[in-house]
């Protein structure tokens, strides 16, 4: 996933990096302790080296997300709870904010954390346009070209700075726990790529191994001054290549906890794990991206393919016979457990199932610039589960309009990863979200405003620009909701992307470990995971 939102979606400096593999059934020694005994997750390789403000996607993302603190981090239920702010003063608009951190924390290497490891961090993922550097566009300054540090970053003290925004955003700290917001030592700012392959961190734990394309090791951060200490000797996340590999490994005992079923098991899982089996709501949005530069997807001609290729989809068919209960057909282009979710857009019938319709709409397109395509080809990565329902929608849509449509599957998400974000993708590709916070904006603003990091088909709509701009400078995070969803009516116009369906997090884990609680982001609570 990109989903985050999609979603979402991770060591001492004196360590050296190992390439060599690991083995499975051997997890002593090391900075785990002799005789460690490693939780075993699934896990991807990570598309980037482990530097939080450019990294937005999963593999990384759960490595990072548990190497790294914030400000503020997301308990289970998605409610944000102070970690390393001591206070954050908002002023009376909210369009600036005082945080006063707490003093003591360090990253690994035991070097004090002071506010500059936040205001240079941040400076530099946006004068560096790392992945996430859309995330600080609401910061003053942001909008100015060649930008090296922004203007709404303040040092007040070794332990206070201040944040003043360019327009009101009430939910602004509710931000702050996205990993975009971590704070960096000064090494990580002058040689990034070497940094993030061994982290200086400063969360619950720290990266002791990371083999590349199978596996990463991480360990309890005996520095880590915060409440969030594992129960654990580590993590051992599996890169696996095949989901039905890692679900048998499950069974077996080998794999400990998995946060993906494949479509295979869906209909056994829950009589083979019992009351092991995990298969609830979870702030994950999918569907397919076509990017706005595609032949025969811009303008006029672009609108109507767009949306014959949605109501060419029978959705509920998909869900039904592939998924078995387990996703939800899209309503919007968010996730019903967000607050001020609603199935009630305008625009949104297009979501509906209606063949007649969407060759009515193919044929118009067709009096403006007659189909020259081969193919029609939706890109994903075969290692995530996904060519049924990839070769499901390209049947529907092949069946209803009457063109070729096809799956085009890559070998890994980081192959697929590296072709979006360098726009060598040549085809509509499989996208999206797990949110990063808990706020419909999330799901919007990052994949559909004008730049933003995770806008992988350069979409942009001044209209929409200003809405999601209104929503953010709402007063009261109702009000914001509706103005979000007023944004996606023009998102439905445009289609961006092509919803889909909502996906509920489907799990397990074995009998070798307990207390496992799969938190609103479809993620395991890791450190609260203890092993038999």
């Amino acid at each position: 996933m990109t989903t985050k939102k999609s979603i979402a979606l991770l060591a001492a400096a004196a360590m050296t990096v190992s390439l060599a593999a690991c083995s499975s059934d051997d997890s002593s020694g090391a900075a785990g302790g002799e005789g460690a005994n490693y939780v075993v997750a699934n896990g991807s390789e990570p598309q980037n080296p482990l530097v939080p403000a450019n990294t937005n996607e999963t593999g990384g993302g759960r490595i990072v997300d548990s190497i790294f603190s914030g400000l503020v981090y997301y308990d289970d239920e998605g409610a944000a709870q102070n970690e390393m702010a001591e206070s954050i003063e908002a002023n009376d608009d909210n369009t600036e904010f005082t945080i006063k951190i707490k003093e003591g924390w360090t990253f690994n290497d035991g070097t004090e954390i002071k506010a500059e490891n936040f205001v240079n961090a941040w400076n530099y993922a946006v004068a560096n346009a790392q992945l996430n550097a859309y995330f600080f566009e609401p910061i003053k300054g942001y909008a100015e070209e060649g930008v090296e540090e922004l203007e709404g970053l303040e040092i007040i003290d070794d332990y206070t700075f201040k944040i003043t925004l360019s327009s009101p955003a009430a939910d602004f700290p509710d931000r702050l726990g996205y990993s975009a917001f971590y704070p960096l030592p000064a090494e990580a700012l002058e040689d990034p790529a070497a940094f993030g392959e061994n982290p200086n961190s400063n969360g619950p734990y720290k990266l002791l191994e990371w083999n590349h394309n199978q596996d990463a090791i991480i360990v309890p951060n005996e520095n880590y001054a915060g409440e969030r200490k594992p129960a654990n000797d580590g993590v051992k996340f599996v890169f696996y290549a095949d989901q039905g590999a890692a679900y048998s490994d499950l069974l077996a005992g080998q794999l400990d906890v998995l946060d993906a079923i494949p479509d295979s098991a869906f209909a056994t899982y829950e009589a083979d794990l019992g009351d092991r089996a995990i298969n609830q709501p979870a702030a994950i949005f999918q569907s397919f991206t076509i990017g706005e530069k595609l032949e025969h997807f811009g303008g006029e001609e672009g609108k109507l393919r767009r949306q014959a290729l949605s109501l060419a989809i029978d959705r509920e068919q998909i869900t039904d016979t592939i998924f078995q209960g387990t996703r939800t057909p899209a309503k919007d282009f968010t996730s019903p457990i967000i607050p001020g979710y609603s199935g009630e857009i305008g625009g949104n019938e297009v979501l509906n199932f209606d063949p007649e319709k969407a060759k009515e709409l193919w044929a118009q397109a067709d009096e403006i610039n007659e189909w020259s395509s081969p193919e029609f080809k939706i890109a994903y990565n075969a290692d995530g589960g996904h060519e049924a329902w990839v070769d499901a929608v390209a049947n529907s849509i092949k069946n209803n309009l009457g063109i070729e449509a096809v799956g085009d599957p890559y070998p890994d998400f980081k192959s697929l990863r590296d072709d979006v974000t360098s726009r060598n993708i040549t085809s509509a590709f499989r996208t999206g979200w797990q949110a990063d916070y808990p706020g419909l904006g999330n799901f919007l603003a990052a994949l559909y405003g004008t730049g933003a990091g995770s806008n992988d088909g350069d979409y942009s709509n001044p209209e929409f620009d200003a809405k999601i701009k209104e929503g953010d400078a709402a007063a009261s995070p109702e009000e914001a909701a509706k103005i979000y969803n007023e944004a996606q009516e023009i998102l439905f116009e445009d289609l961006p992307a092509i919803p889909l369906w909502y996906s509920n997090v489907t799990g397990g884990h074995s009998e070798n470990v307990d207390n496992v609680v799969f938190t609103w982001k479809s993620q395991p609570n890791y450190t609260n995971i203890t092993k038999n």
